[in-house]
């Protein structure tokens, strides 16, 4: 049976005759193309084998900009946060224990994946502060800065309050400018959906700008509730949680899987970056970025993109798919957009890159060709998208298709340069005017 599932582990990896029909363009923007669904017996699969950077290798920065490395020899670094005295905290973390999640051959084939991705790695359970104490760029101060903890990997601080999103809870940890590292235990703000699944384990945690409310990201537990709704209470949605008190509710809901999150500086308006759903073709279903509205329902797993029903849900809800919202901007089938910061002036970049929000694209498995495995830029206006997106950095994939690095987290330096968490490359990257 072993032999069996793993035979039809390697057929899907060699890949089927499903293969992306309109352009990537098609896939961006407020109005992406969206093809009949197209479900195969086996996923379509096709991932960049992770190989890393050789000896002066780097990602390839647009015209008119540099990149540097501000850390390198991490531990698969995933998330950044930038502290106001100019400190970086990076989450180097990996997935933990999911001993129900992705049985049988759907198991195999995952387990064959993430391996070939480079993201079977134990959890390094840590958070690491990096300093450049000489305004060379690049960080000459690395500290543990919090350890022991459970798959970490949003950060946000509130004065004196750093909290922090394990796989399973929001913790806060006392914190004393210019300190580099933290000693003392975290306090347990709220529980968060975890157990033997744990599908989507990445929560992330951002401050309101006042600070008196966080919002917590938190994925499904399925790729559209095969593993049945029950499953799902709480999940595919953003909470809203009063940290003085740990009271929170479901802010809004049927977003598959929000990560980035970040407050727009024009409108104050939440938005957020959410990988949509696999299997039904290589140009659906596009991932977003999205305004987040109080209430809002976003479609998962009913429908995708609005009122597009997804027959594969067993119950169907036509009552909540008469009121899914449209998200804002749709960034490509299957990108992995997960990284998402706004400019905020970004003084360190070029004029044409300070009104606007970055986008780290972790890249494809379910699409061929593969799509993402790069940094874009989409323009603002007014506080909305204003034009297509931008390349910032590409040259993560090689011309044979295997990864060199995988952006992840994406974040606004004190001084206005990008940084950029590369979890295959084990980097930090720094971007900034040529």
């Amino acid at each position: 049976m072993r032999r069996a599932a793993l035979f039809l582990a390697c057929a899907a990896l060699a890949g089927c005759g499903e293969h992306a029909t309109v352009p990537d363009s098609a896939g961006y923007g407020s109005q992406p193309t969206l093809p009949a669904p197209h479900a195969t017996a086996l996923p379509t699969i096709k991932v960049a084998k992770a190989i890393g950077w050789g000896l002066g290798a780097h990602p390839i920065p647009a015209a008119g900009l540099q990149v540097s490395a501000f850390a390198a020899g991490l531990d698969h670094p995933r998330w950044l946060t930038v502290l106001p005295n100019g400190d970086v905290l990076v989450a180097e973390t990996n997935a933990p224990p999911k001993p129900e999640d992705s049985k049988g051959l759907a198991g195999v084939v995952e387990k064959v994946v993430m391996t070939r991705a480079g993201a079977r790695t134990p959890s390094a359970n840590r958070i690491t502060l990096l300093r450049d104490t000489r305004g060379t760029g690049a960080a000459d101060v690395k500290t543990v800065f919090l350890k022991g903890l459970n798959s970490p990997f949003g950060m946000t601080l509130v004065g004196d309050a750093l909290y922090v999103a394990d796989t399973d809870a929001v913790l806060r940890f006392p914190y004393a400018t210019g300190a580099t590292r933290i000693t003392a235990a975290g306090t347990k703000v709220v529980d968060l959906p975890a157990g033997p699944i744990n599908h989507h384990w990445t929560k992330n945690v951002v401050a309101s700008p006042d600070g008196r409310m966080l919002y917590a990201s938190v994925g499904s537990n399925s790729n559209v509730g095969e593993n049945g709704l029950v499953a799902e209470a709480g999940r595919a949605a953003i909470w809203r949680i009063d940290p003085a008190t740990g009271a929170h509710g479901v802010f809004a809901s049927g977003l598959r899987n929000p990560v980035g999150m970040g407050f727009e500086p024009v409108t104050g308006k939440l938005w957020t970056s959410v990988n949509e759903r696999d299997e039904i073709g290589s140009d659906l279903v596009p991932d977003y970025m999205t305004s987040v509205a109080e209430g809002g329902f976003y479609g998962w797993p009913f429908s995708y993109y609005g009122r597009h029903v997804d027959t594969r849900v067993k119950a169907q809800r036509p009552d909540l798919v008469a009121r899914a919202l449209v998200p804002d901007y749709a960034l490509g089938a299957h990108t992995a957009s997960l990284g998402l910061a706004f400019a905020a002036g970004a003084k360190a970049l070029p004029p044409a890159f300070r009104e606007g929000v970055f986008i780290g694209q972790h890249g494809s498995w379910n699409r061929k060709p593969m799509a993402g495995y790069r940094v874009i830029f989409v323009p603002f206006a007014g506080g909305r998208p204003s034009g297509p997106p931008v390349e910032v950095l590409t040259g993560f994939l090689t011309p044979a298709g295997e990864a060199q690095g995988r952006p992840v987290g994406v974040a606004m330096a004190r001084d206005g340069a990008l940084l950029v968490a590369d979890d295959v490359g084990n980097t930090v990257w720094r971007v900034t005017a040529r």
